[in-house]
């Protein structure tokens, strides 16, 4: 799929995300180019269900439905936690398994717990940003940070499970992270990184 034409470098676009801490994170990435960022939850929009089975499929899931009944262009993210002992869950469910208050202590806890005694503490944060115009126009970037989990979780920044994970090379989990070294880093970083370079290859 290739990059909507012409892209909004100064303009509105719609998150289409109702994760405060998401629309924070994305809006801080989009600030330096002159892109008013605009929640979708700010303009009312309805929050789609989630019905496919791949990071990838459910942000165009949203960015669509975003773009479609906002009239603007729309950038959706969905991402997840990947533990390579429990087969890559909670994967595309990361947000579920924080339950409908959305409690992460909870699902953190969950993540632990079905860890049991198992030494492989290997994971991987992985991200698909979504950017779809209303002309139809569409494509799809991922990232992705390897690192392993710690318990009991450290550090009040980000969101998430940002505090049971420590991305490889490091000793801070990104809870404990400053913002910019974690934009730094994240694999939302990475996958915004090549959203970027699409951009500036089309122009």
């Amino acid at each position: 799929m290739a990059p909507p034409s012409p892209f909004p470098l100064a303009g509105e676009l719609v998150i289409a995300s109702h994760n405060a801490g998401k629309v924070r994170e994305i809006g801080d990435l989009l600030a330096p180019l002159g892109v008013t960022a605009r929640a979708a939850g700010a303009l009312g929009l309805a929050e789609p269900e989630e019905t496919e089975d791949s990071f990838a499929g459910n942000a165009l899931l949203k960015a669509r439905a975003a773009a479609g009944a906002s009239g603007l262009p729309a950038l959706a993210d969905d991402s997840g936690l990947a533990v390579r002992a429990l087969g890559g869950e909670p994967g595309i469910h990361s947000a579920r398994w924080a339950g409908p208050e959305r409690d992460f202590a909870l699902a953190m806890a969950t993540v632990n717990r079905a860890l049991g005694g198992n030494t492989d503490r290997g994971a991987a944060f992985v991200c698909a940003l979504a950017l779809v115009s209303p002309d139809g126009g569409e494509a799809v970037y991922e990232g992705r940070v390897e690192g392993r989990l710690v318990w009991p979780p450290r550090g009040n920044r980000g969101f998430g499970y940002d505090p049971i994970f420590v991305p490889n090379g490091h000793d801070a989990t990104f809870g404990e992270m400053e913002p910019a070294a974690k934009h730094a880093i994240s694999h939302r970083a990475r996958a915004f990184a090549k959203l970027l370079a699409a951009w500036r290859a089309a122009a």
